[in-house]
């Protein structure tokens, strides 16, 4: 048996947010901490949601140096106030990615053409 040295120590939470354990494909992850954030099951999340959510189950450090109103911009690109889960997955997969491939942020948001699979051989070579 296997254990991810990044999960070590860390709350169950924050290896949902971050990726850092290798027990659920990133899909799985993003689709799980959504689930945790609309707990009205309403399938969309607004910026007070994230907000809280960004506030209580701490995110990683990359995350954190982002601030929840970049990563919310991120997730909102054209300010409807509103996140689906779908859009939600990916763009957190995609952001995941390039913080961790760029962590001061410099590198320019991910591009909307960016497609799931390139987004998920990225998360394997990082894995």
């Amino acid at each position: 048996m296997s254990m991810s040295i990044a999960a070590v120590g860390a709350p169950a939470d924050l290896g949902i947010i971050s990726g850092a354990s290798g027990i659920m494909p990133p899909n799985q992850k993003m689709t799980s901490l959504f689930d945790s954030i609309d707990t009205r099951g309403s399938g969309s999340i607004n910026q007070t949601q994230f907000n809280q959510a960004f506030q209580t189950l701490n995110p990683p450090s990359v995350f954190k140096a982002q601030g929840a109103d970049a990563i919310w911009s991120s997730l909102d690109p054209n300010g409807t106030g509103n996140v689906s889960k779908q859009d939600f997955v990916n763009t957190m997969k995609d952001l995941m990615v390039q913080l961790r491939a760029d962590p001061t942020g410099a590198a320019s948001t991910v591009a909307p053409g960016q497609t799931l699979d390139s987004s998920l051989q990225s998360l394997n070579i990082l894995a």
